[in-house]
């Protein structure tokens, strides 16, 4: 039997809805505060922000550290790899203080192509606008941001998202995205109404890179075994529709970004494969490691990814066991 939560200040009931307030109350004053400045200043600021996470924050930095060093020990020295993971605190704090709450205002109609650059997306835009399909990306870059362009290409999408414990902020963002056509999933009830998104020629764009624990496939992901949802290839197989693997890098300081297709998985290309799902979630997952060795900066390493490791082969315990000396 699970123990009782510990009550504080923060889980005590009476509290709990004022705080979420307060919270909710913050976030639209500090919208409010930095819309009245360049993005660019405000990136600066958040940048500071990082730097201050990156040095409060002990137990975030060791486990990005530990994350780089299994990914890419091998290829970055250690200073490097120090340096690769303070700018990835450094940049989401960009991305989840700044560009968050001023996306919807800088990419409009008029004005998204000043931030954001397009990377050969027409095979993939005829994808979307032709054939409908699922879309991937990891958390990486500006994940958002690729939703939201594609919007503005013509593109209207639905997104699968992890809601916000906060009902007031969850709305907030919910509300903000949908008025400029990108429509926001609760990930818990997305498996029931994706078909129907489908069928009205919506593309479905998932977060690709969440733990899925014991029951996801285990695909190789910077060398390791990572845990990936299966979903996501069962329904690609299930309604014939390709997976496009896509990203939304920053190419230069600021809020300037390149948006890119780094791979579309067809239908005729698993036809004959043994295991088609496990294939497709490979395949994608290498496509995003692809996009995030470009630009390893940009990579939420301190995402617990390799959290779920696969059981030990019964063939690896039995020769454990008979390796170990009698008693």
């Amino acid at each position: 039997m699970a123990a009782p939560k510990k009550k504080t200040w923060l889980n005590s009931g009476p509290l709990q809805p004022i705080q979420a307030f307060l919270v909710y109350l913050a976030l639209r004053v500090w919208g409010t505060i930095i819309n009245c400045f360049p993005v660019r200043a405000n990136l600066v600021t958040a940048r500071i922000f990082g730097r201050i996470w990156w040095w409060l924050m002990p137990r975030h930095r060791e486990r990005a550290m530990e994350n780089l060093r299994a990914a890419l020990g091998d290829v970055y020295t250690e200073a490097e790899l120090w340096q690769i993971a303070r700018s990835s605190f450094e940049h989401f704090t960009q991305v989840y203080l700044v560009e968050l709450l001023m996306t919807t205002r800088l990419v409009n109609h008029n004005a998204w192509s000043r931030h954001v650059e397009l990377d050969d997306l027409g095979p993939g835009l005829q994808v979307l606008l032709e054939e409908n399909a699922l879309m991937v990306t990891p958390h990486f870059g500006n994940f958002e941001l690729l939703g939201m362009t594609l919007t503005k290409l013509g593109v209207p999408l639905a997104a699968v998202m992890r809601p916000l414990d906060n009902v007031r902020m969850n709305r907030f963002l919910v509300e903000s995205r949908a008025v400029n056509g990108l429509t926001l999933m609760d990930k818990k009830g997305a498996m029931t109404q994706t078909p129907e998104l489908l069928d009205r020629g919506l593309p479905v764009c998932f977060i690709a890179d969440q733990d899925a624990g014991r029951k996801g496939y285990f695909v190789d992901f910077f060398g390791r075994s990572a845990s990936t949802y299966k979903s996501i290839a069962l329904l690609a197989i299930q309604r014939d529709l390709p997976v496009i693997a896509g990203y939304a890098a920053r190419v230069r300081t600021g809020f300037h970004y390149r948006i890119g297709i780094e791979r579309i998985i067809r239908p005729d290309e698993w036809a004959d494969r043994d295991n088609p799902a496990l294939w497709i979630t490979q395949e994608f997952s290498r496509a995003m490691e692809r996009s995030i060795r470009r630009w390893p900066e940009q990579y939420l390493w301190v995402h617990r990814r390799w959290k779920t490791q696969p059981p030990p082969r019964k063939a690896t315990r039995a020769r454990t066991a008979a390796a170990k000396p009698a008693p």
